[in-house]
């Protein structure tokens, strides 16, 4: 017997328990609030400095990029959402053929069902399927680093969707809510050294809605991490996701703990600025300078907030949660919102009168409020 909503099939027939979790977090995160409850970007603090006459045509504006020796078309990428159940096979596909139309690059959601379970694969080999020619980043937790075959499951992975680099995802405060979360964290960044060491890939280190500080950017440079995706909070909150999945499963202690972290974490805006404050002279951290990317995410919603994170000091911004609901219905969904977001980031920076991602970084800005006085505590150069 088979379910199916919004045309997708639901069926669980099959499913080993973490791909039933992963269709039961992508189901909260499309239809229940869980973003923080008085926690946000922080991205309104930026105001960038309107040019009234710039000399420039919007034809004119070139806002591509590189991205692992690949060229985008604007300096974005659909963030890791999800695969691991059949469900989600078809989610994966809409979200690729959207990203190889507007010639975006897409990291895949965690890829750990597919790799206890191979029935699982087809739900994230599809992306390199139908989009050949599109950056595709694979995902593995850094939980899972701690394995004796942490780099086979690495290696994996990447074979799984042709990977041109690999994230290793951090979401330590969700998997201590989680009923039957992993609680092992030591000798993560020895597993983030070896993978980055002997893959032959690149390797993204990000975060899951907790933000990334400058101290820890700083091991992760250290430890190889090529680009660093902030995620920080104001979007999704993963300790709200896992207290309406305690709360169904009957784990009153995590969800009571959840509920409480819902606001927890490093601001986008200021973990933004505290990892590129690495790449001044005071940073001081062997192998930073401007080589390493820094992708801004984490309750980006549009162009003007990806304009915004560029001008703080990011090279790009990853977008998830806006592109979840149009994904359940089609690609061509989720290409309409993309060229929105698009074209408004298009726009914002005509308005600057920035014709190139370079230009973009060097737009005039004032910083206010919040912003201001964390970068003025924690002593950040901008």
């Amino acid at each position: 017997m088979h379910l199916y909503r919004d045309g997708i099939n639901l069926s669980l027939e099959c499913c080993p328990l973490i791909s039933d979790r992963k269709l039961s977090h992508l189901e909260i995160c499309r239809d229940r609030d869980v973003g923080p409850r008085e926690k946000r970007t922080h991205l309104d603090e930026v105001e960038l400095i309107h040019n009234a006459a710039p000399e420039l045509d919007i034809s004119d504006v070139d806002l591509s990029t590189d991205l692992f020796s690949k060229r985008i078309s604007y300096p974005i990428i659909i963030s890791a959402m999800t695969g691991g159940h059949p469900s989600t096979k078809k989610i994966n596909e809409n979200l690729a053929k959207a990203a190889a139309d507007l010639g975006i690059g897409m990291c895949v959601g965690s890829q750990r069902a597919a790799i206890e379970d191979p029935r699982m694969e087809e739900t994230f080999s599809v992306v390199r399927r139908v989009a050949p020619s599109i950056p595709v980043i694979a995902n593995i937790g850094a939980a899972q680093l701690l394995s004796a075959d942490a780099l086979r499951s690495a290696e994996r992975s990447v074979e799984m969707v042709g990977a041109d680099a690999i994230a290793v995802h951090l979401n330590l405060l969700q998997e201590l809510v989680q009923p039957g979360g992993d609680t092992r964290y030591r000798g993560v960044l020895e597993g983030i050294a070896e993978v980055a060491g002997s893959l032959g890939r690149p390797v993204i280190v990000k975060e899951t809605g907790c933000g990334i500080s400058r101290e820890v950017a700083s091991s992760l440079i250290e430890a190889g991490a090529a680009a660093i995706e902030v995620a920080g909070a104001g979007g999704t909150s993963w300790a709200a996701v896992e207290h309406y999945n305690a709360s169904v499963q009957g784990d009153n202690l995590k969800a009571a703990v959840a509920d409480s972290l819902r606001d927890w974490g490093i601001p986008t805006a200021m973990s933004i600025c505290e990892v590129a404050s690495l790449r001044s002279p005071a940073g001081n951290v062997p192998g930073a300078g401007p080589g390493f990317k820094l992708i801004a995410s984490g309750g980006i919603k549009n162009g003007l907030d990806i304009a915004r994170s560029i001008a703080l000091g990011a090279d790009m911004a990853g977008i998830a949660r806006p592109l979840l609901a149009p994904a359940f219905v089609s690609a061509s969904y989720v290409s309409a919102k993309l060229g929105e977001i698009a074209y408004g980031l298009k726009v914002v920076s005509m308005l600057t009168g920035a014709r190139s991602l370079k230009e973009l970084q060097g737009a005039p800005t004032v910083v206010r409020g919040y912003l201001k006085e964390w970068l003025s505590q924690r002593g950040l150069s901008r």
